[in-house]
């Protein structure tokens, strides 16, 4: 026997009519007017910044000139002034998808970028009145009252209107677009991506449920036939506005099938990702002619970050360079006269991509391994010389990699390049180890800064450096490097005052 259910959503019914072969229950109820959609939200949100924006302006203005000349004065300008700060702040915000409901639920988001646009926008109005010769018009005590109280009235009115959407979209506000569902059996309780929509905008009026053999039938349509015709004419009747297939997606005859019934509606039909689409379609999409891609992976940095980022590298070692010549020059001597060998020790280490480069560093032992084997150096090491031990307790012996990050094979921070041999053996026991190649290596990083650095014993502590290092990838940003730089900084000069 085909069992086909209508019933009202579980999730805004507290008790669900499930019935086979039955007519439409009772559709359940919402608590906001119907004009409140996702769609309306957004459009009243812009309107309430720009009043808000225009309030300010016009406010410190009165407020200046009462105060400065006892008088209210001409405030024209300063109104159209405000107004071209709103317009402005408005269509930013707008292009950054500021005013869509889950970014406004994103407070630390909103404060970001309402901080940065609206500072943005000041600047750029002042160097276009002072390009044009138009700034006498301005008082600068109105324009940096305007900036200064408009900037803490949005960022409140932002703190406000992020908790009240957020209750909003909890309790089903929104959720008053119309629609029907058409289901396989049992995926409609259990569906994220429905209880989604229905949080932001959709109002599950009625749910068709299909069982699952009846959907791989090639006479599904004649199975279902008259509850189909249910479903068509209460959809007619209630003003339905979309439909909405929640389906495994390999049921290609069951959705091109339930898709041709349905051409006797003109409204729209989605087809809702399943489990196994869904994790994928989270990520970007790009396209390439007809064809569309999910990015699962995107490169750590894009070329505008890896821009910064080297401009940082070259700006910070050739200052570097200057500061620490003399020290290099006598850190050279030192080891001349003082041992038999090369002045720098040059090995082959792994760089972006996996890439093989030659390191330099001063030489501070008596051997120059690089080849398939290499023993770590360790605390007391015989190998190493009696002007090694100064250089690396100060971290002297690093200080040739600024030419490895002037010819681009290194930055100034970023994963400790291994030895190759290391490597290669820490590639076979770590899983995540190679995400370390995913950005340059670094004189150094994060993982040091925090206390993971010289000799690894254990392979828990390879795991934690590691760890930390992949932290630094995914949340990489130009103050993270000035900051990681300035913490090197203080510790290698505290460490140098303690030996």
């Amino acid at each position: 026997m085909t069992i086909v259910s209508y019933r009202s959503d579980p999730r805004l019914d507290p008790g669900p009519d499930v019935r086979t072969g039955g007519g439409p229950t009772t559709p359940p109820s919402h608590s906001g007017p119907s004009w409140l959609r996702p769609a309306a939200v957004e459009q009243l949100m812009i309107a309430a910044d720009g009043l808000f924006i225009l309030a300010c302006g016009t406010g410190c203005a009165v407020v200046y000139h009462l105060l400065s000349a006892g008088t209210v004065g001409k405030v024209d300008v300063d109104v159209a002034a405000s107004l071209l700060v709103a317009i402005n702040f408005g269509l930013l915000i707008t292009v950054q998808h500021g005013y869509r409901l889950k970014n406004i639920t994103n407070l630390p988001r909103q404060w970001r970028i309402t901080l940065t646009t609206w500072t943005g926008v000041f600047a750029a109005l002042l160097a276009i009145a002072f390009t044009m010769k138009v700034s006498d018009e301005f008082s600068r005590g109105t324009m940096i009252s305007f900036y200064l109280v408009g900037l803490a009235a949005l960022l409140t009115w932002k703190a406000v209107t992020s908790r009240w959407t957020e209750s909003a979209l909890r309790s089903g506000v929104f959720a008053n677009g119309r629609v029907v569902v058409i289901a396989e059996f049992g995926l409609a309780a259990s569906s994220a991506a429905l209880m989604e929509l229905c949080q932001h905008g959709y109002r599950v009026m009625h749910t068709l449920e299909i069982r699952a053999k009846d959907l791989s039938s090639p006479l599904l349509m004649s199975r279902i036939n008259a509850h189909f015709e249910d479903l068509i004419a209460y959809t007619r009747e209630n003003k339905v506005e979309d439909v909405f297939l929640l389906m495994d997606w390999s049921r290609r005859h069951a959705i091109d099938s339930i898709l041709d019934g349905l051409k006797v509606l003109p409204i729209p039909v989605h087809l809702i990702p399943d489990a196994n689409v869904s994790r994928f379609l989270r990520y970007p999409l790009a396209s390439a002619g007809n064809t569309w891609t999910a990015e699962l992976r995107r490169a750590p940095l894009s070329w505008k970050e890896c821009a910064l980022k080297r401009m940082l590298d070259i700006v910070g070692a050739s200052l570097a360079l200057i500061v620490f010549a003399p020290v290099m020059l006598i850190a050279a001597l030192f080891i001349v006269c003082t041992s038999r060998g090369p002045i720098f020790f040059r090995q082959t280490r792994n760089g972006f991509n996996g890439r093989a480069f030659r390191i330099f560093k001063f030489r501070s032992m008596s051997v120059l391994d690089d080849g398939p084997k290499i023993v770590q150096a360790s605390r007391d090491d015989p190998r190493v010389t009696m002007v090694g031990k100064w250089l690396r307790k100060t971290s002297i012996d690093e200080l040739p990699q600024i030419f490895n990050v002037l010819k681009g094979d290194m930055s100034l921070v970023g994963p400790r390049p291994h030895a190759a041999a290391h490597n290669s053996e820490y590639e076979q026991l770590i899983g995540t180890y190679a995400f370390r190649h995913h950005v340059k290596p670094g004189i150094t990083g994060w993982a040091q800064v925090n206390g993971y650095r010289g000799e690894t014993r254990a392979l828990e502590l390879m795991e934690k450096r590691v760890e930390h290092d992949l932290w630094y990838i995914n949340n990489w940003s130009l103050a993270l490097d000035v900051r990681i730089l300035a913490l090197t900084a203080v510790r290698e000069f505290l460490r140098s005052k303690s030996h």
